[in-house]
């Protein structure tokens, strides 16, 4: 029955779990670490809360549920979520790994897993030949990225896991940009879902955490093995408040997307930018794998404004949207990615992956969508005047007059 519901519906009810024992309509935050165990024989469901805890539980069945999954599981980081599962691998096992992936998931490639004797291969994921060819006898899992992180290069999902299940390895997608609402890796043929749910399912910059949902029941096992021994689990009030943020996620990321959309639309037209990266576009050279697996172009995009003088003066003219670091919450985030979320590249990685000097990567949140319009257009008016060997204060917009 419950399968029939939309997915609006489903998302409620996944992240409402009525108490048994008092009717309370939200989860109890379990604060205990230890729990009594009746019989000295036999111990109950729960003993310590690293290895289980009723209120981390609900949330991992719920981000199970949604993604399609057998199971679950809450991190105390997007990063500890990820790095769990590349230590599904072991020394002389090799990844299959885009080559504009994220810093952290570069970092922790090339600076830890290495040392483990772990190998991968950077590649074009939007080129399939290329993926095939990277692929080696000890190949374990094709790692994917869909829209890649800052330029929104699209991976056909299923194209990849079909690569990946020919060749007997697994694929890991992470998902954090779409979350749940608008794509589903797992009906596409993944094995593994990730989030850094710091971003869109938290949706308000409060908490950092991480989710990981298994397609089958033998990878979810050595999952939650290495989750146990690991220990890097979501404390109890942070998953808390990501079960708050499930509620209302539908609703944030659908209203988010709609203006992106406006957005990316308004900087395509404007000749001071160079480039608009948003998978929504029709002339994005992914916007028809996008369309075919995902219910829509997502709500963070980029734009090239050719330089860091230009993109500076774009940022210090702007005045809605905050300048750092994460993405996917209510308030707007603008963000620069050479010195921020792919940092960790140098700069000829950087080229490679196609990341700019001028690039800046937008978060849309939920502010009215003609304000942020006009705030992008005081900053454009920024980079414009320094052509022209004037900078100005720029126009003024509605209530930041």
């Amino acid at each position: 029955m419950a399968d029939s519901f939309g997915f609006s519906t489903r998302l409620i009810r996944e992240s409402v779990a009525v108490d048994k024992q008092t009717g309370a309509a939200n989860v109890p935050v379990y604060l205990s670490s230890t729990f009594h165990q009746k019989s000295f024989d036999q111990f109950g469901k729960y003993d310590y809360s690293r290895s289980g805890n009723p209120t981390r539980e609900v949330l991992e069945q719920a981000i199970a549920r949604l993604e399609g999954g057998v199971r679950g599981f809450a991190f105390a980081s997007g990063m500890a979520a990820i790095s769990t599962a590349f230590l599904l691998l072991s020394s002389g096992d090799h990844a299959v790994v885009p080559k504009n992936v994220y810093g952290g998931t570069f970092r922790i490639l090339t600076q830890v897993l290495g040392r483990l004797g772990i190998e991968h291969t950077f590649v074009n994921m939007t080129d399939l030949d290329e993926v095939e060819r990277a692929i080696r006898p000890n190949t374990k899992v094709i790692y994917i990225e869909t829209p890649s992180n800052p330029t929104f290069r699209i991976t056909d999902i299923h194209a990849i896991s079909q690569i990946a299940r020919t060749h007997r390895c697994y694929t890991f997608a992470d998902n954090t940009f779409m979350s749940p609402v608008f794509q589903r890796p797992l009906a596409l043929g993944a094995d593994l879902v990730l989030h850094s749910a710091t971003k869109f399912i938290s949706g308000h910059s409060d908490v950092v955490a991480g989710l990981a949902v298994a397609g089958g029941e033998e990878l979810a096992e050595k999952m939650y093995f290495l989750q146990n021994a690991l220990g890097a689990v979501l404390g109890v009030q942070d998953a808390w408040l990501l079960l708050r943020g499930l509620k209302t996620l539908d609703v944030r990321i659908r209203r988010s997307a709609a203006s992106a959309r406006k957005i990316a639309g308004f900087l395509a037209e404007q000749p001071e930018v160079r480039h608009v990266y948003y998978p929504g576009l029709p002339d994005h050279p992914g916007h028809a794998v996008q369309a075919r697996q995902s219910e829509s172009g997502g709500a963070v995009l980029s734009f090239d404004l050719g330089n860091e003088a230009g993109a500076r003066l774009f940022v210090d003219r702007v005045e809605i949207p905050v300048f750092a670091v994460s993405l996917g919450a209510v308030e707007s985030i603008l963000s620069y990615p050479p010195r921020m979320s792919h940092a960790e590249l140098s700069p000829d990685e950087q080229k490679d992956a196609g990341i700019s000097s001028g690039l800046l990567r937008l978060s849309v949140g939920l502010e009215d969508s003609e304000d942020l319009i006009c705030d992008l257009r005081r900053g454009l008016s920024a980079v414009r005047e320094s052509k022209n060997g004037a900078v100005r204060s720029g126009e003024s917009c509605g209530r930041l007059s």
